[in-house]
């Protein structure tokens, strides 16, 4: 195999020549082996997003040269088509709050920018992966923001596949509604009811579980992005945080909208934890029913 060296302030680092990572991931790769299993595609797609996000923001606040942010926004373009998913080798669970998986997207986006540009992976002279890719940004509002739109990426997959099931459970509910049986408590034979009643009452549970869900999801469009390290969006510039945000929820198609409170948004996992367990709700009812 063939390999480039890449340099960052810590020293040189030998990286596979083909590879778009950089440094930072070539150390982390070495370091970060938890579950041996490649990042969701949803979480990759929402770095990808915020990335493309910021690099609109800067631009719009004229932070960063017009040229190098449009050379951002088309390697996220390319990347969100489909391209270079191979350049993203961090798990999810990493260092803090997700360093390594930030640095990871910050040097795979710079160095199919750097291409677009004309340049060589590496060549951080005219595109650097944290001066300019992350730039406004902190792994510290960026990876609690990418959790909350990898997690609502995955719920519209999921929410019309409850629906078909809760309408399945209630036509089964009308077909059956004649049908007469006993029903069991305990293991044993209790009182007469319907089989339709049964299947209504299925419906009822995943009906009950899905609104669970639909409520923690309020909870989740409310993202800390544009709070940077500790909360009080420190380098960053006048508007930048609501061109973010704004240009995040029109990318994604996702009801985002800023945490008022952003020290809570970055130091605080309730609404991933209330979403986990709307969920599991929805598990056990599911799991009550197959048995």
């Amino acid at each position: 195999m063939d390999y480039r060296i890449d340099r960052d302030s810590l020293g040189e680092v030998k990286i596979p020549k083909d590879a778009y990572y950089g440094a930072f991931t070539g150390r982390a790769i070495q370091q970060y082996h938890v579950t041996g299993r490649k990042s969701h595609k949803h979480l990759i797609s929402a770095f990808v997003m915020i990335k493309r996000s910021a690099a609109v923001a800067n631009i719009k606040c004229g932070v960063i040269d017009k040229k190098l942010g449009q050379a951002i926004i088309s390697a996220c373009d390319k990347i969100l088509a489909g391209k270079f998913q191979e350049g993203f080798v961090i798990e999810e669970i990493n260092s803090g709050a997700g360093t390594a998986f930030n640095m990871n997207s910050n040097e795979v986006i710079c160095n199919v920018a750097l291409e677009i540009m004309g340049k060589r992976k590496g060549q951080n002279e005219f595109l650097h992966p944290n001066d300019h890719v992350n730039m406004s940004q902190s792994s510290n509002d960026t990876f609690p923001t990418a959790m909350h739109v990898a997690i609502l990426l995955n719920l519209k997959e999921t929410i019309p596949a409850v629906d078909i099931l809760i309408k399945s459970l209630s036509k089964k509910a009308k077909e059956f509604s004649g049908y007469k049986k006993i029903g069991r408590t305990h293991l044993m034979d209790a009182l007469p009811v319907t089989l339709g009643s049964e299947f209504a009452a299925y419906a009822t549970s995943i009906t009950k579980a899905r609104n669970s869900i639909l409520l923690a999801i309020k909870e989740l469009e409310f993202v800390g992005l544009g709070g940077t390290a500790v909360g009080n969006g420190a380098n960053t510039p006048k508007g930048y945080r609501s061109i973010a945000i704004t240009e995040l929820a029109k990318i994604s198609g996702l009801k985002l909208r800023p945490e008022p409170d952003m020290q809570h948004a970055l130091q605080s996992k309730f609404a991933v934890a209330n979403i986990s367990a709307a969920i599991r709700n929805l598990a056990l009812e599911l799991n009550k029913i197959a048995n």
